[in-house]
């Protein structure tokens, strides 16, 4: 029995459960997980009826001796970092502001994580003292630019995104709050712009997950860097990233000149919100293939910190015209293409 295999078990001893929740309970990528999840239904370990799971007799017997999964903690969302008054007066004024921000768009792969991940992920940040400098983020449906500026630590914000809803939404939160943050309309197909380069200390970022596309926004970012010392954080799923695809990434990340100091396992949560991906889910390769609507927030990424040893090296300098391979692979089962 292979560690997929076990892990499925384990959560299952405790009894029937939707079949998303049986996803996020897991860390194979969803091939590997409907691989595995067709085998034991032909094997008659475990059953699914309206789109839930459970453990047949035989499933039971076979799970004999197993533990069932390790309970995680509730009140910081398994992240390891609870919301303190500061960040909780900042997380109110996000969520405030975020009741008018511009649904996820469909053509440009949008689905944000929640506020209180937002929030969590800058206290990480804030930890690993990278907060106080000039912050480049590429792509930011989270919104995480206003948030960073909420709090009144960095010296700036900068976010470059191809969606020019996202940029005037930032930019004119940014008048109305007299924050930080600057937006500006680019796509990272073209060549990075000159006056962006080597002018910051933290790039935040959170790509697609094919090698060519994530070698794409991290050449950007990488291109903002000042130098050694220097830091970047971004998120990577287990689901549309086998561990394949994390070793080609991982060797990327070295080939430019960073370390990896922290990988924060599920520490960022995508809810199925009426803004987020809900709207278009229906077109989702896994909705098509299980034939049920989202009933629980699966859809989680590790979150990543890097910092660079020596001078960037981004793989990417000029321009690269994308086509559908950069958006989607045969990973891709969450990706609306």
């Amino acid at each position: 029995m292979d560690r997929i295999e076990i892990q499925l078990l384990q959560s299952l001893l405790g009894g029937e459960m939707s079949v998303y929740r049986l996803i996020d309970s897991q860390d194979a990528s969803l091939p590997e997980f409907f691989e595995t999840f067709e085998k034991l239904q032909k094997e008659g370990v475990l059953e699914v009826a309206g789109g839930k799971v459970r453990l047949t007799p035989k499933g039971r017997e076979l799970a004999k001796g197993f533990l069932g999964s390790a309970a995680t903690c509730k009140e910081c969302g398994g992240t390891g970092y609870g919301i303190d008054p500061f960040f909780q007066k900042v997380l109110s004024e996000f969520l405030e502001i975020t009741k008018n921000r511009p649904p996820a768009a469909e053509k440009f792969d949008q689905g944000f994580i929640s506020e209180e991940g937002v929030i969590r992920r800058l206290e990480f940040i804030h930890e690993r003292g990278d907060l106080y400098g000039k912050i480049f983020v590429v792509g930011d449906d989270d919104l995480f630019s206003i948030a960073a500026s909420l709090t009144g630590l960095p010296e700036k914000v900068f976010v470059v995104d191809i969606d020019e809803r996202l940029v005037n939404f930032i930019n004119s939160v940014a008048r109305e709050y007299g924050l930080k943050v600057e937006a500006r309309i680019y796509d990272v197909q073209r060549a990075f712009p000159d006056d962006l380069r080597r002018k910051f200390d933290v790039f935040v970022t959170d790509p697609v997950e094919t090698v060519p596309g994530i070698k794409l926004f991290l050449s950007r970012g990488a291109s903002t860097l000042k130098g050694a010392g220097s830091s970047a954080y971004f998120g990577l799923t287990t689901l549309e990233a086998s561990r394949k695809k994390w070793f080609e990434i991982e060797r990327m990340v070295l080939e430019m000149g960073f370390v990896i100091t922290d990988i924060r396992r599920k520490f960022n949560v995508y809810p199925a919100s009426e803004k987020s991906y809900s709207q278009f889910e229906e077109k989702l390769p896994i909705f098509r293939r299980l034939g049920i609507k989202t009933d629980y927030d699966w859809y989680t990424s590790s979150l990543f910190r890097i910092e660079a040893v020596r001078e960037p090296n981004p793989l990417v300098e000029g321009e690269m015209i994308i086509d559908e391979h950069v958006y989607k692979d045969e990973e891709s089962l969450a990706t609306p293409y």
